[in-house]
């Protein structure tokens, strides 16, 4: 079935029910960012495979609007479907809610799915269209059109993720949660995002794609837990964990009937969690809405998970090194695509120890499928990679003591002046970055020049975020903290882990990113107060056949030999052979 025949169905479907617009998010009960195969949506109506954006539907018009990351990859995937593209984020592109009132008449209807629209995005929506008594309803209208629809029975197992790498717990997670709630004043808490769910619990499961999370929800209260959940997935252990923590179990299909028990209590619940959870609620007055209180709890690594961190940066940097020196060795000398470049680095995660999976879909860009910023290469029409031009390598890996992200430009031949000073530009970003020191109070948007500030004296940047959070074995992507241009009020704080990843693209021609994870810890405190600094966890070298050296600072310059010089400390007692000479190259002093 084409995206116009989704289309005509989807309107035929509007049209039997007045509606006037239909809004498909891409989420799922949980509001998730990477989707079960079943929750994804917007991807099958408009053909767009990005992990963000989000399809409006009139009677005339179909519009998706995407940020940055996707401005090269969109166009390509809706090509021919009549979809009409918005860089959420460019001047001149209309907010989606401005578009929906100029489309409307008033007195319209526009029409969501419920359970996968944030409360947030509900009420502002609600708000935003009052004024032209334009009504918001919810209507799961693709559940009838998408019939070719799977919903996983696959009995994926929920299992223990120790309190020996966990660093504290359940028990102890609760009690921390339920003092928050007294704090607040709150005598039900509702979490429904799924790393929060898997975090708070010690638990662990596979029902979405590289998150090492399950389908699940908590009703929280000052003496009772329980976790709604597909009790076949429950491993032994893991039934005795909750059992000993004083975990109730329930099925998952039961969570919104529990709900209209709920009565005469003051609920705390995020507002990013799904607009059918506050319809279910019968007592609406005594809603707080606020963050989950295990989400920072989650963000600030205890120095178990820390540890956990640094030995898989080790035991994934082992892994880099190999598949580095594979792909520079081999390339223009073997047949190879993209996508077995990124199966060749999959299978050599997989001889690391507790290695689970990947973190995400690796990136590999080749040429000037590089500057398709969250590029995923097809096994079917993969690009060929030979000896000549640059590749950008972004993957991660999920053990069992951590989670890995990582990202590497290489030059795989010849390569223009251009290019080596762009990638020396981005690298003087990435460095500057890794060695700032802040006060205490500092916010990510603070810090987001520090990276830019080398491409931006060139008129220069990129369209994406500088930094965003990392899980201990969970999801790649995690809140509350970010670096970025965009305003977060969460201040950086001790234990939290996030990407150091300045960019920039040129499209058709080439994408460079240089990225490292980095912890926040303590630096010293002065007259001036308590100040903070990032700890490099990353182990695995540059390329410096991508590198103008001209152009570094000797600053920069004794950044990346102490690097360097630290890989080499760290990387070099497991290589052996051709890999260990290459490496101890790659590692000289400049």
């Amino acid at each position: 079935m084409t995206t116009d025949n989704k289309l005509s169905l989807l309107r035929q479907a509007m049209a039997k029910e007045n509606i006037d617009c239909f809004i498909v998010f891409s989420a799922d009960p949980h509001m998730s960012e990477y989707l079960p195969a079943e929750w994804q949506e917007r991807a099958w109506l408009s053909g767009f495979t990005g992990s963000a954006g989000f399809v409006v539907v009139t009677e005339d018009e179909a519009a998706l609007w995407t940020d940055g990351r996707y401005f090269v990859q969109a166009p390509a995937e809706l090509e021919g479907s009549g979809i009409k593209l918005m860089k959420d984020g460019v001047e001149g592109t209309p907010h989606y809610m401005d578009w929906i009132i100029s489309a409307l008449p008033e007195g319209g209807t526009v029409a969501v799915n419920a359970l996968a629209t944030s409360n947030t995005s509900w009420t502002a929506l609600e708000q935003k269209l009052a004024p032209k008594n334009i009504k918001v309803i919810d209507r799961p209208l693709l559940k009838e059109i998408w019939t070719a629809r799977v919903t996983d029975q696959t009995k994926n197992p929920v299992f223990v993720h120790p309190v020996e790498r966990a660093g504290r717990s359940v028990s102890q997670k609760l009690q921390d949660i339920r003092q928050k709630m007294r704090e607040m004043d709150a005598s039900v808490h509702i979490i429904s995002s799924l790393d929060d769910v898997a975090w708070t619990l010690n638990l662990r499961g596979s029902d979405v794609e590289a998150n090492p999370v399950f389908l699940g929800y908590i009703v929280l209260t000052k003496n009772d837990a329980v976790l709604f959940v597909d009790t076949e997935k429950l491993q032994p252990e893991a039934v005795k964990q909750l059992e000993e923590a004083g975990v109730e179990i329930k099925a998952y299909d039961s969570f919104f009937a529990y709900l209209k028990e709920i009565n005469d209590h003051k609920i705390l619940i995020s507002a990013n969690s799904n607009q059918s959870i506050f319809e279910a609620l019968q007592a609406q007055n005594n809603i707080i809405k606020a963050p989950v209180p295990g989400n920072l709890m989650k963000a600030q690594k205890n120095e178990t998970e820390l540890e956990g961190f640094r030995t898989v940066m080790q035991r994934d940097g082992v892994t880099m090194v190999k598949f580095l020196y594979w792909l520079t060795q081999n390339a223009g000398k073997e047949p190879m695509t993209e996508y077995s470049i990124g199966r060749k680095l999959l299978e050599l995660r997989k001889e690391g120890k507790n290695f689970v999976g990947e973190s995400f879909g690796s990136i590999v860009g080749y040429g000037g499928n590089g500057a398709i910023v969250h590029y995923s290469a097809k096994e079917q029409g993969s690009k060929e990679v030979t000896d000549n031009g640059s590749i950008l390598v972004d993957s991660g890996g999920q053990y069992l003591e951590g989670t890995t992200d990582i990202t590497r430009t290489l030059a795989l031949g010849a390569v223009t002046d251009e290019f080596r000073r762009d990638c020396t530009l981005v690298l003087k970003g990435m460095i500057q970055l890794s060695m700032v020191k802040f006060p205490r109070g500092t916010r990510g948007v603070q810090l987001d020049a520090f990276a830019r500030m080398a491409l931006w004296k060139e008129g220069k940047d990129y369209a994406h975020g500088t930094g965003h959070g990392v899980g201990s074995f969970m999801n790649v992507h995690e809140g509350p903290q970010n670096i970025r241009k965009d305003m977060n009020d969460q201040e950086l704080l001790p234990g939290m882990v996030v990407s150091n990843e300045p960019g920039f693209y040129l499209e058709n021609e080439y994408g460079i990113r240089h990225e490292n994870l980095v912890a926040v810890r303590e630096w010293k405190k002065t007259d001036s107060g308590v100040f903070y600094e990032f700890e490099t966890l990353t182990v695995c070298p540059f390329d410096r056949k991508v590198l103008d050296l001209d152009l570094l600072t000797p600053q920069e310059k004794e950044w990346l030999n102490n690097y360097h010089s630290w890989c080499r400390e760290k990387l070099e007692k497991d290589l052996e052979g051709g890999v260990r000479e290459w490496f101890l190259e790659q590692v000289k002093p400049l």
